[in-house]
């Protein structure tokens, strides 16, 4: 994966997340997501808050809550909110000399191309919960997806054992694509659906 390539699959990443999140509905900010445990709201905060960690690794200073503890409330314009700092990450990245051979990551210190598709691994499996959660027809592009697989394949098992911070990875079916091999790498279910209210 070459440097401009990493950053590549973080811009297709950045516009997967703000396109599924300038689509959730006002009355589906509550439903329920493929993260059991958060609502829309909180996988929203949650990829937000992760996204900012990765650009002030960059820059400096630290994210201004927990991600693994999401509020589960709206104040403002969440689609602004989030393009604010999808911005920032941008430029973080943007400033980076092409021949960066590590990059700072709340990962800890990745080569470039890895550090970006780690942020985008982040913010397109995130999108993805809230496109399903909230009824759009939105899946998984496969550009990104196979842009992210290798730092997925790099990373995930270790951040799984040590981290708890992805399901176990579930069986995949020959007839998946590669959107749907990655998302059940990351412990989703590819074909999953909101539940019967």
């Amino acid at each position: 994966m070459g440097n401009t390539q990493g950053i590549e699959v973080l811009t297709l990443a950045h516009g997967y997340l703000g396109t599924a999140v300038a689509g959730v509905p006002r009355s589906a900010w509550g439903a329920p997501t493929p993260c059991t445990e958060w609502t829309v709201r909180q996988v929203l905060h949650h990829a937000r808050i992760d996204q900012q960690g990765y650009g002030l690794a960059i820059t400096g200073g630290r994210p201004d809550s927990d991600p693994f503890h999401p509020a589960d409330a709206l104040d403002g314009d969440p689609a602004a909110e989030l393009d604010t700092v999808l911005r920032a990450v941008a430029d973080a990245y943007a400033g980076l000399p092409a021949d960066a051979d590590r990059v700072p990551t709340p990962l800890g210190p990745l080569p470039l191309p890895f550090a970006a598709a780690a942020a985008a691994m982040d913010a397109a499996v995130h999108a993805w919960d809230i496109a399903v959660a909230t009824g759009q027809d939105r899946p998984l592009p496969t550009e990104p997806a196979e842009g992210i697989r290798p730092v997925a394949e790099h990373l995930v098992d270790h951040l799984r054992d040590a981290h708890q911070v992805f399901a176990p990875a579930r069986p995949t079916a020959p007839d998946y694509d590669s959107a749907e091999t990655l998302l059940a790498f990351l412990g989703r279910d590819p074909h999953w659906t909101p539940p019967a209210s």
